[in-house]
């Protein structure tokens, strides 16, 4: 039987790594400064390099399953995602963090039932999204649609707990950016906070501006993620209106 793994690794070495071995040399040289951390579901569907056209270097990843940020609660222990946001915005000082989801995802259509038994880790993991779930029984696909979204901002609010990403955020030294990735049509919606929605990338005028930014004090947002008004702060981030 063929090893294609061992094909693909000699397919790289003679034809792909000469076309950046300067910019690898570069990196080994000078070290990685990557701007951005990019935290993103598993999925073998979403290919962060071909969404971004970033190339070596520029982005600093870490995957999951359903792109979840696991609690800030000052313990220690084997956080592994946890870990890499502390080093992106810690050691790297990376300017932005982009968590991105995406459509059909199996991450998130588990939590309305679907987790083996004998995957007790897989279901701990995934109570991290719990309250992006919504009231009914049998999900559709627009239900799913908005529990992917309403968990993207979920993981934002908790990125916020985070005691170095609060400090650079309220300094505008970093912002945070949600991102659904909708496979079929080759689009990400941005979260937009004005709005209260995630915005088609073709349609939106930034690149999402996360859920804290100083918004006007008085000015409601609907956000037709969950039906409810909410103002977003830089300081104390979403409440309900």
């Amino acid at each position: 039987m063929p090893d294609d793994l061992l094909h693909r690794l000699r397919r790289f070495h003679d034809d792909a790594f000469p076309l950046y071995e300067q910019r690898f040399k570069e990196l080994v040289d000078d070290g990685q400064h990557p701007t951005t951390l990019f935290i993103g579901c598993s999925d073998s569907r979403l290919v962060p390099y071909l969404l971004t056209g970033a190339g070596p270097g520029e982005l600093f990843l870490v995957r999951n399953v359903a792109a979840l940020v696991p609690p800030y609660d000052g313990s220690a222990g084997y956080h592994g995602t946890a870990a890499a946001i502390e080093f992106g915005v810690l050691a790297l000082d990376v300017q932005r963090i982009i968590v991105c989801g995406h459509s059909h995802c199996g991450g998130i259509r588990a939590l309305y039932g679907g987790v083996p038994e004998a995957a007790p880790n897989l279901a701990a993991w995934l109570e991290l999204a719990a309250e992006a779930r919504l009231p009914v029984a049998e999900p559709g696909p627009e239900v799913l649609r908005r529990t992917e979204q309403r968990a993207i901002v979920l993981q934002l609010e908790r990125l916020m707990d985070y005691p170095m990403v609060r400090e650079r955020v309220e300094a505008a030294r970093l912002s945070l950016h949600g991102w659904h990735y909708v496979i079929e049509d080759g689009e990400v919606h941005v979260f937009d906070v004005q709005r209260g929605s995630f915005v088609p990338a073709s349609r939106s005028e930034h690149s999402g501006t996360g859920p804290y930014r100083p918004a006007e004090p008085e000015a409601p947002i609907f956000n037709e993620i969950d039906g409810s008004y909410r103002r977003y702060t830089a300081s104390c981030g979403p409440t309900s209106a």
